[in-house]
């Protein structure tokens, strides 16, 4: 069987020689079923992908884990990070509880099969879930151990995998945003304006990921996160680690630079110099639908009324309270490439202040860094009175179901790796993080104007970002004028 199919293959990627490298190979022709599970596809994946798993194998989305080259003074450090043992502001943690029950939920969207408690086998080839990445076709689901967009939603019926497997190609926006779209929990919640609405957006939310018949360019993520050997290109404002990076220079420069054409296009060249192209392109994010912009674990286990605001509840009982923002104008901060990031066990040293979990590194007076878009996003966590850092607590059962905080947080403490000690009291602290706003350009007649920053326009903080006033009136960072 394993011959047959080998010349099948061969076979079918002779004819592929001469037809579309988008099309890619058709592989009905080799796929047989049925299948029980998921990983059975994979199976037969390997017959003839096997390097392709391996390489799989050696990134961030199998190991949820790398060196943190994205950090301020932890570039040289050797011990991995990411969403494996990092905290954040949405569900916190994916680690604490007894045997790491918590996976079982966050892990979701891991790109591979059982990674539902603490000890999971990272060498399983087995495990790779190849469906998640290719599949078109096959009703494919993972939502009864994962995520909550439908992978079948173009077509009804129960998952076919048999069908699924044979539907394999090139990822789509749909496979990507599978996971991506559902950060933080649910569509829309954790990235700015990365949600399921761009399947069917137009030219006026995203020009580039809109379909060519409503007037975008009809791209898919691997245009701009270029991937090599299975590793994807982009640097997200969120995680300690990164591959290799995107930009828009990538496509518009030289030839292609951008405002050639333009009457002003002295003047844009000098903006360009400290301000990023998604500064004045994304005016504002999430146009399709509302995203998160705050979330109070505090209110956890409260009678609050719950409201509705931009369609969604304003409150949960077992997460707490919420605020949702659509067709959002971003805050504005320098990057210059490296974050300030909260790692587990940091102590905080001023409880009175808000928490930067996430935050883009870089000022005025740094040479190499631009002012970039942010979705500014707000919260509460519990912090441990007596240790001073933010407590890793048990979500499932003892808070979602109980309300219990104590022993959410005794729970919490309890696990092999990266779990803290709970000194038995605690105390709500703010949080904030700094999201990139890199999605969403806008075409070129809706970025912003000149009277949108300056002139008395209201959008730049221009005494936060370091300047005096109005870099028109007293002069930009690189024109000797700002004192």
């Amino acid at each position: 069987m394993k011959l047959c199919r080998s010349l099948l293959l061969l076979a079918g990627l002779l004819l592929a020689v001469s037809s579309s490298a988008i099309a890619g190979v058709d592989h009905s022709d080799f796929v047989k079923g049925p299948f029980k599970e998921g990983r059975d596809v994979t199976r037969q994946c390997l017959e003839c992908h096997e390097k392709q798993a391996t390489d799989v194998m050696k990134t961030t989305h199998w190991t949820f884990a790398g060196t943190p080259n994205h950090v301020k003074g932890m570039e040289k450090s050797t011990k991995k990070y990411g969403k494996a043992n990092m905290i954040n502001n949405f569900c916190t943690t994916a680690f604490n509880g007894p045997d790491g029950v918590v996976h079982e939920s966050c892990f979701k969207c891991h790109a591979g099969y059982g990674w539902t408690r603490t000890k999971f086998d990272l060498t399983d080839k087995s495990r790779v879930d190849c469906l998640v990445c290719h599949v078109q076709k096959g009703n494919y689901d993972r939502a009864a151990a994962g995520c909550d967009v439908n992978m079948g939603a173009m077509e009804k019926g129960s998952m076919d995998l048999e069908k699924a497997a044979k539907s394999v190609a090139k990822s789509t926006l749909q496979n990507c945003g599978y996971c991506h779209f559902n950060g933080g929990g649910g569509d829309a919640v954790k990235n700015a304006g990365l949600d399921s609405t761009l399947l069917a957006a137009d030219k006026k939310q995203d020009v580039h990921m809109a379909r060519k018949e409503k007037g975008g360019l009809g791209m898919m993520c691997q245009d701009c996160h270029k991937t090599k050997d299975h590793s994807v290109a982009g640097a997200s404002s969120q995680m300690a680690h990164y591959d290799s990076r995107t930009s828009c220079e990538d496509c518009h420069s030289g030839a292609k630079a951008p405002h050639q054409k333009s009457k002003n296009a002295a003047i844009l060249a000098k903006h360009t110099a400290s301000v990023a192209c998604q500064t004045c392109h994304i005016p504002v994010f999430n146009k399709g639908q509302a995203t998160k912009m705050m979330w109070n674990w505090s209110d956890v286990g409260k009678d609050i009324k719950a409201e509705e605001e931009f369609d969604q509840e304003t409150f949960a009982k077992r997460k707490g309270s919420f605020r949702w923002g659509k067709n959002v104008v971003p805050v504005y901060a320098w990057y210059n490439g490296k974050i300030e990031r909260y790692m587990v066990g940091d102590k905080i040293k001023d409880p009175s202040k808000p928490v930067n979990i996430t935050k883009p590194v870089g000022d005025i007076k740094d040479k190499t860094a631009k002012i970039y878009p942010y979705k500014y996003f707000t919260g509460t966590q519990p912090m441990d009175s007596k240790f001073k850092y933010l407590n890793t607590f048990q979500q499932y059962k003892e808070l979602w179901i109980n309300f219990d905080w104590e022993k959410a947080l005794v729970n919490g403490a309890k696990c092999t790796d990266n779990c803290l000690p709970y000194s038995g009291k605690h105390q709500f602290v703010k949080t904030v993080s700094y999201i990139a706003a890199q999605h969403e350009v806008s075409p070129k007649e809706d970025a912003l104007q000149c009277g949108e920053c300056h002139m008395g326009g209201k959008r730049m903080d221009w005494k936060a970002l370091g300047y005096k006033a109005d870099p028109m009136n007293v002069g930009g960072r690189f024109s000797g004028r700002r004192k």
